[in-house]
């Protein structure tokens, strides 16, 4: 199948792992599908929907099956006039987003539905039912913009967040996994509050459809990829430390699943049976919240069921900025960091005069100039009190930062010296999906557990995995109110061009921010496709070496190591099963051509993403 002929997907192609054959995954009855609305038009109940596999074509299931355990090397591409998912991980899961597309729903059922399926399909290592979610929508419709916030929460009886025990030791294996267990590092995550409040406001398919292909995959099982069997390597005895999360994710003998094996997961398809059936306050002070709680007290932690009870979604107008060229971004607005750093990044790039340099893959000063610009996401975690001696006469405030004239003021400073110390990033695991329909609504969002692979704690409720971010958060869980808002690093959003929605984007990993920037100034200023914009090399979020020196990072091979020395910085490269954890960004984006209304979908670049269209 290839986006090139027949407009549907291309994920075949370029893939390092070559093909996979065939597995045993579970039982299947094969179904016709069922259309998602009569003959006037009408929506059909949730008993006429059938988004899992039964509904796809022939041969597709095997194919998306193999495809979870392909790894790229370009980006994945689609093209089509009635739909389309981009997906950082998860092909399969793009697959089911796009059926829920093909039977009647809108860019919100589609992006909801790869969203809960990417979760059952890695098992909740890097994402989770109760990890976060942030979400921009754009109506065509009536042209407006609206961004959903269902990030973490901090528990209301934790007034002491600076004596939270862990941290972070990225200098070994050991460590990077996690110093130290305890419940109070658990937060309270929004991810199914957001799939229940996205869907009531914006959704056309029965709620209950959406957990079709997860509780598919959940019963039926998948094949364990590279990504998750890295993550049982490094979690194999935290994996073991409780009975119920030793009988949910490890084999009887106890032993970890290996690539290749299929990993079923029968009490998480229960659970999302109950959710579908019941909403969200299953989880959210019903009976999967009072396990959760009991759990997290057993370990020390001061959550409580009210905390679940008083979670509310955010949602909000969009933070909107005019940003050159004709373009403007919306993306999402305070607390969410990412939206204002990304703003701000590209006000930078402008009044730095990189946008009329050589692009940094070809130039060591323009290449110096990106990585200063983007390093300066930092800032959000400077205390305030340390910003005004850094940066004199420069704003911080959330507002000031999105503007052009702070960006002018915070260059003219950074010109009379770099101040910011280079250091290490603390990861963040997650996953993007964009997804756009035939009358041009996009919908993109970004969700993650925000912790490294399941977390040390690895607390595991009835198939649902609660991670640990408040292990390395302390500080910022501090400067907020016990029981509030966190602010998130997420970038997502939509482009304009002269008022019109071009293209829908999000992004993820520890180099979110990195990526996000190169991968939007390639599209817009130096006239790149969304695959190009994807596939130029790119540089990594900064990291350390053995002695302690800040190192800009790159993936191996892809620069000219003169350009590199060219910019003055010590630089490292990461071979390429080592990216992942060496700081690199993800970004998938879809773009709309406003003229014809053809859509452009362009994936990750490596991983097992993937883009589909029709």
């Amino acid at each position: 199948m290839s986006g090139s002929g027949g407009g549907c997907c291309d994920i075949c192609l370029s893939q390092r792992s070559g093909c996979v054959g065939t597995m045993d995954f579970g039982p299947r009855h094969r179904r016709g599908r069922s259309a998602g609305r009569d003959s006037r038009g009408k929506l059909l109940g949730s008993n006429e929907i059938d988004l899992s596999s039964a509904s796809w074509g022939d041969g597709e299931y095997e194919h998306f099956m193999a495809a979870q355990t392909a790894v790229r090397d370009t980006a994945g591409t689609a093209s089509g006039r009635n739909g389309a998912v981009t997906v950082a991980y998860g092909a399969y899961a793009a697959r089911a987003g796009l059926e829920a597309l093909k039977q009647g729903g809108n860019a919100i059922d589609a992006a909801l539905t790869t969203a809960l399926t990417q979760v059952a399909l890695t098992a909740g290592a890097p994402i989770s039912y109760f990890g976060i979610m942030s979400l921009v929508y754009y109506d065509a419709k009536s042209g407006s913009v609206r961004t959903m916030n269902a990030e973490w929460n901090t528990v209301a009886g934790e007034t002491d967040p600076l004596s939270i025990p862990g941290s972070l030791d990225m200098s070994s294996p050991a460590g990077f996994g996690g110093t130290a267990v305890s419940g109070r590092t658990a937060l309270v995550g929004g991810f199914m509050k957001g799939v229940e409040s996205a869907h009531a406001r914006y959704g056309k398919l029965p709620f209950e459809s959406l957990f079709q292909p997860a509780i598919e995959v959940a019963e039926n099982g998948t094949p364990v990829n590279d990504t998750v069997e890295m993550g049982y390597q490094l979690r194999e005895a935290d994996l073991a430390r409780l009975p119920e999360t030793k009988a949910l994710l490890l084999k009887p003998d106890g032993s970890s699943y290996r690539q290749g094996e299929t990993l079923r997961q029968p009490r998480l398809a229960e659970t999302l049976r109950r959710i579908a059936a019941e909403g969200a306050g299953y989880m959210y002070g019903g009976p999967w919240g009072e396990k959760l709680i009991a759990a997290v007290q057993a370990d020390g932690g001061k959550m409580t069921l009210e905390d679940l009870v008083k979670y509310e979604v955010l949602w909000s107008d969009p933070l909107v900025a005019e940003i050159g060229g004709g373009y403007s971004i919306a993306t999402a607005p305070w607390p969410n960091a990412g939206g204002t750093a990304l703003i701000e990044a590209q006000h930078l790039a402008a009044v730095s005069g990189l946008l009329d340099e050589p692009h940094w893959t070809e130039s060591g000063k323009s290449l110096r100039k990106a990585l200063e610009i983007t390093r300066l996401a930092f800032l959000d975690y400077v205390p305030q009190e340390s910003l005004a001696g850094l940066f004199p006469g420069v704003d911080f405030s959330p507002a000031a930062r999105a503007t052009r004239e702070n960006a002018e003021r915070l260059w003219e400073s950074v010109r009379a010296g770099f101040p910011l110390p280079w250091q290490a990033n603390a990861p963040r695991h997650s996953d993007d999906v964009v997804a756009i329909d035939a009358e041009g609504n996009i919908a993109a969002i970004t969700h993650s557990i925000n912790c490294v692979m399941w977390g040390k704690t690895a607390i595991n409720i009835d198939g649902i995995s609660i991670g640990d971010p408040g292990s390395y958060l302390q500080p910022a869980i501090a400067a907020v109110p016990p029981g509030e808002r966190l602010p998130a690093p997420t970038e997502t959003g939509v482009l304009f061009k002269h008022g019109v929605a071009v293209l829908g984007f999000a992004s993820m990993g520890s180099g979110l921010h990195e990526k996000t920037f190169q991968s939007l100034i390639n599209y817009m200023h130096f006239g790149m496709s969304v695959a190009e914009a994807v596939n130029k090399p790119d540089f990594f979020t900064p990291t350390f070496d053995a002695d302690g020196a800040a190192l800009a990072q790159f993936a191996a091979d892809e620069y000219d190591h003169a350009v590199l020395d060219a910019s003055g910085l010590p630089w490292n490269e990461a071979a390429d099963e080592q990216t992942r954890f060496a700081g690199e960004g993800v970004f998938v984006a879809i773009e709309r051509d406003p003229r014809t209304g053809v859509l452009h979908a362009a994936s990750h670049n490596r991983n097992n993403s993937a883009a589909v269209a029709f």
